[in-house]
């Protein structure tokens, strides 16, 4: 009888538990990502309807910041005696937007969606959409300019006028690299047979 209850046990446990969604077989083919993740794409399409944030930039910032993992979440390496390391959190980013968790809050609060998860692709997407229209409003930046949003984006709409990403000077080619994705994203997404 106690075997079965712990069976049952962790039969119900098992199914508790949340699945995260795999990233998509290939993140440099935007079609091929399209067929494998039609519902991501409408998530997005509704993204830049709502917010004017197009596809290939949601794209972009989303492949820089947690390589389409969901529940991805920055680490660094600590060390604990000689021979122990251990991985921690750097900070409170997490999901595939990699947002903190003050910003994640201010979204809830500002848009109504408590219930919006980091871990769903499409409340992600849509907090990108409502941040960059936020720094388009705030910093002057257009929304199709993915370079200087993604500065924005990493660095906060105050440090971003403050020109904090000029001290880092690692910053800026990690930028432009997500300007460069996002016109490959753009130009493909061009050509897709499909919606």
């Amino acid at each position: 009888m106690r075997r079965w209850l712990l069976l049952v046990a962790l039969v119900a446990a098992s199914s508790c538990s949340s699945t995260v969604e795999k990233p998509p077989s290939t993140v440099v083919d935007a079609c091929r990502m399209q067929v494998e993740r039609p519902h991501w794409f409408r998530a997005m399409r509704e993204t830049e309807a709502r917010w004017g944030v197009p596809v290939h930039v949601q794209l972009a910032t989303i492949s820089r910041e947690s390589s389409f993992v969901a529940d991805a979440r920055p680490t660094r390496r600590e060390r604990r005696f000689i021979f122990f390391t251990r991985e921690v959190p750097r900070s409170s980013a997490y999901g595939y937007a990699q947002a903190i968790n003050g910003t994640w809050e201010w979204y809830q609060r500002e848009t109504g969606r408590y219930r919006a998860s980091r871990t769903n692709f499409a409340d992600a997407a849509d907090f990108i959409g409502w941040y960059m229209a936020k720094t388009q409003q705030r910093n002057g930046i257009p929304v199709h300019d993915a370079y200087n949003q993604y500065l924005a984006y990493h660095e906060g709409h105050t440090g971003y006028a403050r020109g904090s990403y000029g001290r880092k000077g690692w910053l800026t080619p990690v930028a432009r690299d997500v300007q460069n994705w996002a016109n490959r994203y753009e130009a493909q997404l061009r050509t897709c047979s499909f919606g």
